[in-house]
């Protein structure tokens, strides 16, 4: 994911999560990091293949673009409550 979308997502999460949640947020993200630290790092063949099926994809204009994805979060996080 591009630092353009992740700035996008975090800027929509900070617009629409509480600060409880944020922290909720925070710590899942954590916990989920420190689970997969004993990974093994991805070679360059997997990294190329994934370049390679995303430049596919976007050849045969499959690829959403960022509005599509926001507003796919946005129904699919509307029923949370907002504080």
């Amino acid at each position: 994911m591009s630092s353009t979308a992740l700035n996008g997502l975090r800027d929509y999460l900070f617009g629409t999560l509480s600060a409880d949640d944020m922290m909720w947020l925070a710590e899942e993200l954590k916990q989920h990091l420190h689970k997969g630290s004993a990974s093994k790092p991805y070679t360059m063949a997997e990294i190329d293949g994934w370049i390679d099926e995303s430049e596919r994809q976007m050849a045969a204009n499959l690829c959403e673009d960022e509005e599509d994805v926001y507003r796919e979060l946005r129904d699919e996080f509307a029923h949370v409550d907002k504080c």
